[in-house]
């Protein structure tokens, strides 16, 4: 995403090399978004797992529209002021072959398309927090809203020429606070505006499919490869380096959050391994095009530990985020942009011909405050805006957030769309799977009343 200056002003012929490598980029981030689907699913409870990786399709649809009808537009204007972009390439117009200054030797079209994978990927990310009892139809108005009102106007602050993050010397190479910080303030908001699950603090929330969340992981994992490498938009060097420091930073985070959960219960859990995983991944974001191999290693394991630890305020402060989105992807994001204010290394941005001062391994000092004041700013605009669209949203009859008692109780898939990811029956008036029926009936054969649930 070039957040920084290149030294040449002449740019370069449009390259077929980097436009491959960005129209890849594109298609590894994609992966992404069913990914986050797969990763909640397997987290949640059976009768939820559907609706969750139907809310990441469904981001990819609606913000793909918002991007197209004024998002592109609004987020990375070439011209603009410096708090949001302008509409003169609303629906696209004037997008065509020649280029955005943050992509000197790829088509503006291709430019385009692989950031509207950043802009579907991060409220997908913010729905983990509101699992199991939110309803589907306002998801989908809040989806457009929020893109529209959070995700642009923080993207072009940090990544827009005229952006002020970007004017003030914010280092983000790749998402730390357009992505990762908003989503995870806006999930906090969604958990405190749509209220606790039923049984929270009472009964233990496990996950249904230790697979599935495995599964997320590996296509999280494999389109970070395209996320991070890819905003170099050139296939260079420092795409390389990008690619090194992305898998460093996520293989320290996953064994160091494991490690840690080991101490609790004598095993190896690869629930808590790929949390810390994608902690890892989170935190390494902004500075994936600005330090060094070494660094990454500092990134994971901070990462790791600091994540870990945060996922224990929501039962303190009882706060329902069902799904940890706050303490991975805000708590994480938060993790990473600091650090990157410590270990920008001048000559990774090198690589490619960009001039930064760095951070504190270059001396250069200010960066880590530079790095605070963006962190702030992309949180407290994340958190505050979303509770006032969820605030709105909850008083209008047709837009009320919350599934009712029943419905959440019969679960989302059954309740919000009539289907169901795995073959399930009524036991007693709650939702089992045949699997769970089956272990059911060879405890106690006959305490089980069976309905069909067509």
């Amino acid at each position: 995403m070039h957040l920084t200056r290149r030294d040449d002003t002449t740019a370069p012929p449009l390259a077929g090399g980097d436009q491959a490598w960005v129209l890849v980029s594109t298609a590894l981030v994609f992966i992404m978004i069913p990914g986050v689907g797969y990763f909640y699913s397997g987290m949640a409870r059976s009768k939820n797992a559907l609706s969750l990786i139907f809310l990441s399709m469904l981001s990819l649809a609606v913000v793909g529209l918002e991007w197209f009808i004024w998002g592109y537009s609004l987020a990375l204007a070439k011209e603009g002021g410096v708090f949001i972009g302008d509409l003169r390439q609303a629906f696209l117009m004037g997008v065509g072959t020649a280029p955005h200054p943050n992509a000197p030797t790829v088509s503006e079209t291709v430019y385009c398309t692989y950031q509207s994978m950043f802009a579907a990927l991060t409220p997908a990310l913010a729905f983990g927090a509101a699992a199991e009892r939110s309803r589907i139809l306002p998801a989908i108005v809040f989806l457009f809203v929020w893109s529209t009102l959070v995700y642009n106007p923080i993207a072009y602050w940090t990544w827009a020429p005229n952006g002020w993050l970007r004017t003030l010397g914010s280092l983000d190479y790749a998402g730390g606070t357009p992505v990762h910080m908003s989503s995870g303030f806006a999930a906090l908001a969604y958990a405190l505006i749509v209220g606790r699950r039923q049984g929270f603090g009472k009964e233990e929330f496990k996950p249904h499919n230790y697979a599935n969340v495995m599964l997320g992981t590996a296509l999280l994992w494999f389109g970070w490869l395209g996320f991070n490498p890819g905003s170099a938009v050139a296939a260079n060097g420092r795409a390389g380096m990008a690619a090194i420091v992305t898998n460093v930073a996520a293989a320290a985070s996953g064994l160091a959050w494991m490690l840690l959960a080991y101490r609790h219960e004598r095993k190896l859990s690869s629930f808590h391994f790929c949390s810390g995983a994608v902690a890892g991944l989170v935190a390494i974001t902004p500075a994936s095009g600005f330090v060094q191999p070494w660094a990454a290693l500092v990134f994971g394991v901070v990462a790791g530990v600091t994540c870990h630890f945060a996922g224990d305020l929501k039962h303190r402060l009882r706060y329902d985020d069902a799904l940890d989105v706050f303490s991975v992807h805000g708590v994480g994001g938060l993790v990473g942009n600091l650090l990157t204010g410590i270990f920008a290394d001048a000559s990774i941005a090198a690589m490619d011909s960009a001039s930064i001062a760095g951070g504190w391994v270059n001396g250069h000092w200010i960066q880590l405050p530079i790095q605070m004041a963006a962190s702030a700013a992309g949180a407290g605009w994340a958190f505050v805006v979303t509770l006032v669209i969820l605030f709105i949203m909850n008083k209008i009859p047709l837009l009320r957030l919350r599934v009712d008692e029943e419905e959440e109780a019969l679960g989302l898939d059954a309740s919000q769309m009539g289907e169901y990811n795995y073959d399930q029956i009524m036991v007693n008036g709650t939702i089992s799977s045949n699997m769970q029926l089956h272990a059911s009936t060879l405890t106690s054969p006959t305490a089980i009343h069976v309905d069909a649930l067509k």
